[in-house]
This record gives C-alpha cells, structure tokens and sequence, in this order.
C-alpha cells in the first residue's frame, strides 16, 4: 500500500494506541495463569495476534472483544497441550523470544516460523543456552527448531543483548522445578523492558527478587515452582508511539497527546525528557499533554534503553539546530529492517545531513525540501512513521510505500493523522499508481 501525503495543516487531540509491550507480556502472563483473566484496552496489531496465537498454542483458551480479551489458562507446564504445528510468531521478536523457553517446558520439538527478517535477527544466546544443556536448537532462514527441556540453575547474558531473551527466561523460570538466577552482566542495555516483564509477572502473582551487584551486574532470582494467578490488566498507552506525535506537535504545534500514564515505568517515556532538552514545549492538560511548537536545538542522546525511539529520534534530529548526536544506535540494525540505513537512505531524499559513525548517528539540523524519488519504508512499521512525520511536519507533499507496514503495531496510524487534519491518500488497489509529484 502507497500512501500520498499532501501538505496540510494539523492540530486537535489524538489517542495513543495501548502498549505493545506491555499486551505481549500480560497477553503471556493470562495464558500462563490458573484462572481467567480479562485483559482491556488492547489493539490487535499483527505483533500482538502472533503473540495471542502462541499462547493458544500452549492451551490457552482466548475469547476476544473488541478492544479486551478474556484467557483462561492451566496455572503450570503441566497444563501445556500437544504441539501440533508449528508457531507463527510474523515479525515479533518479542513473541518468538518470550516463547523458545516456554515452549521448551512441553518438552515436545517445536519449530517456530515467521516472517520478514524475523530470522535474520540474531538467536545465538538461546543457542548457547540450549547447547551447555545438551538440548536441540536449529535455526535455518525459515524458522527455529527446539527439542529439550530447559532445566533451572544459573544463567548468566550480556546486558548489552536484546532484553527480550531475558525476559523469555523469566517467565518460563517460575514454571521449572527449582529455583533460577538469572545475572545480567554490565552494561545493562533495555533494562525498563525487563522491569516491565518483573512488574507484569508480579501482577500476575509470580515473586521475582532482583538485586543490583557492586561489579554493575543484576542478579534476578525466581523461586520454583510457582503458580501465576489470574488477573484482571489494563493496558496503559504506549510512549513509543506516543513520540511519533510528540516530536510532531513540537515542530508544527497545536495537538494534543491523550491515553498516557503519567507515572508509566515504560522505558520510552523518556522521549519527554529528550524533547524537554531540545527546547520543546509541552504541558500537562486534562487527560493528556498539550504539545506547541517549538524551537528545537540539537542534543546528544543515548540509545541504549529506548532503541524503540531511534527513528523518529532521526527525524527529530533533522528539526533540531545544530547537530544531534545518537549514541549506542547499533542495535538499530538488527530489527525489522536496518534502521540506521533506511533512515539515513530515505531522509537523504529530502535533503537530510546524517553522518554513521560505527554506533553513532550525526544529524546536522537542516531545510527539508520535497522527496526527490518515492520513500520506502523498508517494510519496517517504524520506519514508516518516522517518514510520515518527517514530511507532515515540513510541510511537504511526498509519496511513501509499504504504508501497510504500520498494523504491525499500530493498525490506525493513518486514521489517527487523518483525524488531526493530515490529507493522506492511501492506495490499497496495486493497478493504481500515484504520480510521485504529489
């Protein structure tokens, strides 16, 4: 799907979608849960279907609604069903990496397919996991097998790895047959992401104590066997889409940003404080945050716990004077697409000065002008995003395709722009085609 964007004028209020990480991990927790749960405020992004199948997988039973979702679930591994095919996780890495250790406790082989680049994106922790325990682990460009067990004791990773196979350990560990630790070893990178994972299990009645080390290590330990317990989750919005809006309402001004949890421990919150350093201007209103606009100066900004906003942050640095500086993007190369080149690519087009350093981004503040060919998206629903804002906020017609990339996580991302004044044309008809002079 294309979307044409023509220049318009915006302003008026808009809702963030809910968290996404915060429904996979409550989405987990539920099936893993004796009893049933009811689970609100929840939009059925690609990610969180693929992470809705699995756990049905595991012998969940989901009833879904509109915008909540009842589970009910069998409280131990035991209560794990028969693997019959294998499990379509798309795009998620979250899903994939939160259910290799789940999935393993059925002791069956079970082999896990997706989409994208998802295989592309590095699994070798798991592997070395897998292998100092003697137990099966395959990864080809079409899927993962397993086959084995995994047995409590003690783990030890890298903090500067994805906080996703931690947080996988964690929520199988409680469901093993002794007690686990698990240490993180320093620099600890996406440590909010597992917080999040140790206050959603701690809802959900699972006990997980952490400890921070004198050498900058954590140590988690989680008592087996335990039992998750039902309860009742609403899903907060989430702050990593929220910032697509911000860093439009600071350059453009005039909207409003509402569904926020003001006291949220989502690590992408700090998209507030990077805005507040570069000169925006925001203010708590009823429900929400007023947003107007700014003159924004340039900052340095550290990736490493909020990889999420690496996008738009390109795109901010484009509105900024001076020069920003984003360190610890590395990560950045290996999600959906390869973040740092498609956006390096794509701005380029409308006249963008961004510099790659090996980890570290500089973007020089300069004019946008008008795209000079189409804009891809890379099939990266960031990526999209970020383009879409880059150009709204210039105030330039421009023509992006592999607009559909957003209901990976935000299936309403077009509606939401449209409702604040945005004219987009969408074209879901492939015979069609925009003429790129929009």
């Amino acid at each position: 799907m294309d979307a044409k964007i023509h220049v318009s004028r915006l302003g008026g209020t808009a809702t963030v979608p809910p968290s996404k990480s915060a429904a996979h991990r409550a989405v987990l927790c539920a099936a893993l849960a004796e009893g049933t749960s009811h689970i609100t405020n929840i939009e059925y992004s690609k990610d969180i279907r693929a992470t809705l199948g699995a756990a049905a997988q595991l012998g969940a039973k989901i009833t879904e609604e509109a915008h909540s979702v009842t589970i009910k679930g069998h409280g131990t591994a035991g209560g794990f069903v028969t693997v019959t095919r294998p499990v379509f996780c798309n795009e998620s890495g979250s899903t994939l990496r939160f259910m290799i250790p789940l999935f393993s406790l059925t002791a069956q082989k079970v082999r896990f397919t997706g989409a994208g680049r998802l295989f592309d994106r590095p699994q070798a922790i798991y592997q070395m996991l897998f292998e100092r325990q003697g137990l099966q682990f395959e990864q080809t460009p079409e899927g993962i097998t397993i086959f084995g067990r995994l047995r409590p004791g003690g783990f030890t990773l890298p903090g500067d790895v994805s906080s996703q196979f931690i947080s996988g350990l964690l929520f199988a560990a409680p469901l093993m047959e002794s007690e686990s630790s698990i240490e993180v070893l320093a620099p600890y990178e996406s440590r909010s992401y597992v917080d999040m994972t140790v206050d959603a299990m701690q809802q959900f009645g699972v006990k997980v104590a952490s400890r921070a080390r004198k050498n900058g290590s954590v140590m988690y330990r989680v008592a087996a066997p335990q039992r998750y317990t039902a309860s009742d989750f609403a899903v907060e919005g989430d702050y990593s889409q929220a910032a697509f809006l911000a860093v439009l309402g600071c350059v453009i001004g005039g909207i409003t940003v509402t569904g926020l949890n003001p006291d949220s421990q989502q690590g992408d919150k700090v998209i507030l404080d990077i805005l507040k350093r570069c000169g925006g201007k925001f203010k708590p209103v009823e429900g929400g945050l007023h947003f107007d606009r700014s003159l924004l100066k340039a900052t340095e900004i550290d990736l490493a716990d909020c990889p999420d906003l690496g996008p738009i942050l390109f795109t901010l640095g484009c509105f900024c004077s001076g020069e920003t500086v984003i360190r610890n993007a590395g990560r950045l190369r290996l999600k959906e697409s390869d973040r740092i080149e498609a956006m390096q690519t794509e701005l380029r087009k409308m006249g963008a000065r961004i510099e790659v350093d090996g980890d570290t981004v500089h973007i020089q503040g300069v004019a946008l002008h008008a795209p000079n060919a189409l804009l891809s998206g890379h099939n990266d629903h960031r990526i999209v995003m970020a383009l879409a804002v880059a150009a709204i906020a210039s105030g330039l017609p421009a023509l992006l395709c592999g607009a559909e990339a957003v209901d990976k996580s935000w299936p309403a991302f077009w509606s939401v722009l449209r409702g604040l004044g945005a004219k987009v044309e969408l074209n879901t008809d492939k015979q069609e085609e925009f003429d790129i002079k929009a």
